[in-house]
């Protein structure tokens, strides 16, 4: 019994400090993930919240402004990657062009504002963003055939503005 109690302790602190996933946190204190599972929910029941525990610790254990950071540059790779495909696509019009960039800023704006709430930090890239957001919906309003130009504008953009507001 002391040797499973230990075994659970180790568990749980892979599970909850390490940030393994359930099943690699079994096999590597070398428990059946079944048991593993089991000792989780018998937790639960006992009000020891092993993923409410585990979510404590990320944010005390990384910091808020890292995991926060971590999500938005997340999101950033996702931005680039829909710059790419709407930059290299030659069926799209300009119009068409400015209008998705338009929708890309406005949704980039928003995830960074939502983050900066949380992370000052961060907040002063939402202000960068949104400013270049509201250039983009000029553009799209004022100079639709200016597109490709701003497209080539926007292209590296976020890394450089990433770079200025570490």
């Amino acid at each position: 019994m002391a040797r499973d109690q230990a075994k659970l302790r180790e568990l749980r602190k892979a599970y909850v400090t390490g940030g393994q996933s359930l099943p690699l946190a079994a096999l590597s204190v070398g428990v059946p993930e079944g048991t593993a599972r089991r000792w989780k929910r018998e937790a639960a029941e006992k009000g020891d919240d092993w993923d409410a525990a585990r979510g404590a610790q990320t944010i005390a254990g990384s910091g808020r402004d890292a995991l926060l950071t971590q999500a938005v540059e997340g999101f950033v790779i996702q931005f680039q990657a829909a710059i790419d495909q709407i930059t290299n696509d030659p069926g799209i019009e300009a119009l068409q062009r400015v209008e998705m960039m338009s929708k890309l800023a406005d949704a980039f704006a928003k995830t960074v504002a939502s983050a900066g709430r949380i992370s000052p930090k961060i907040s002063e890239l939402g202000v960068a963003l949104d400013v270049l957001k509201r250039f983009g919906d000029y553009v799209a309003k004022n100079h639709p055939d200016g597109a490709g130009v701003m497209i080539e504008a926007l292209e590296g953009f976020g890394d450089s503005l990433s770079e200025v507001y570490k």
